[in-house]
């Protein structure tokens, strides 16, 4: 218990500086950058709802007695060839299915994500340059990282990059939109806290009228236990040898922290991938998001 308290001190004191110096700086340092990258793009990641076809595959590539995954510039094996249209020239998006085996986060978190669709990693992209009867070779062109056996082929397809929005003010009070509201279940790579740049998949679609190029503000209630990991009850008004508020705060009770925000990069039916632009603090899996 002693340890928890001075673990806990330290983070209190910790984040009573970092919280001083941001709020005086009312200007959120913002990237030269009109738009996001060609890898922020194709490299996001995307929930599918219904599932992405999976009938044609990555079978191998050269050097495969040693080899297990391949990079740019390398030649990997799919299992169509001229018997199935393949062409010379042809390009392909290379696919995977992403898997989360931590514990959840927030509560109902993997209920939540399946609802949404199926989570895909974006692996990279090939072009065709050697048609046979069965199978073809495509030459790596471009990756997220590596490709592998078993990795989904699709048909390229040009994504839509949306430009950033004019530097301003971030509104670290801002008011209750009245629009869509979903959560942060899932992010690219796994991790549970965010800063900019790192991208994240919530529970608003096109079904809720998003778009790619909206914007997504990011906000937390303190004590909400079901929402994101929590190590003290009642934090957000007492914490044991560090004061207490006289009267007892629900988390309803007190303002919402707004912590940053981010665009929207693809848009499914319940789903949408979004890239952090911006954030006071962390981000983390379970926080709120609501369309600006």
């Amino acid at each position: 218990m002693r340890a928890n308290l001075a673990a806990l001190s330290l983070l209190v004191l910790g984040g009573a500086a970092v919280c001083s110096a941001q709020q005086t700086d009312s200007q959120p340092p913002v990237s030269a950058a009109k738009q996001p990258g060609y890898s922020d793009v194709y490299c996001s990641g995307f929930i599918s709802d219904p599932k992405v076809p999976d009938d044609i595959r990555v079978i191998s590539g050269e050097q495969s007695n040693y080899k297990i995954a391949w990079v740019n510039g390398e030649f990997l094996y799919i299992n169509r060839g001229e018997d199935k249209g393949v062409k010379v020239g042809d390009r392909f998006s290379i696919v995977r299915l992403e898997h989360d085996e931590a514990n959840e986060w927030f509560k109902g978190q993997y209920k939540q994500q399946k609802e949404m669709g199926t989570l895909y990693r974006d692996a990279g992209q090939v072009r065709v340059v050697n048609v046979q009867p069965k199978v073809s070779i495509a030459k790596v062109e471009f990756t997220c990282g590596y490709l592998l056996r078993g990795d989904i082929a699709r048909p390229f397809e040009e994504r839509p990059t949306p430009a950033f929005k004019e530097v301003g003010n971030f509104d670290f009070f801002a008011p209750v939109s009245g629009k869509p509201v979903g959560k942060v279940v899932a992010t690219r790579d796994n991790p549970q806290a965010l800063g900019r740049g790192d991208t994240m998949y919530v529970t608003v679609g096109a079904t809720k009228g998003l778009k790619v190029g909206d914007y997504m503000r990011v906000y937390r209630y303190q004590g909400t236990r079901d929402d994101f990991a929590a190590d003290v009850p009642g934090f957000q008004y007492k914490v044991e040898g560090f004061g207490a508020s006289p009267t007892k705060y629900e988390p309803k009770d007190l303002p919402r922290e707004v912590l940053g925000e981010a665009v929207v990069l693809n848009v499914t039916k319940n789903a949408a991938t979004v890239m952090v632009t911006y954030t006071r603090f962390p981000l983390f899996t379970g926080d709120f998001v609501e369309i600006e």
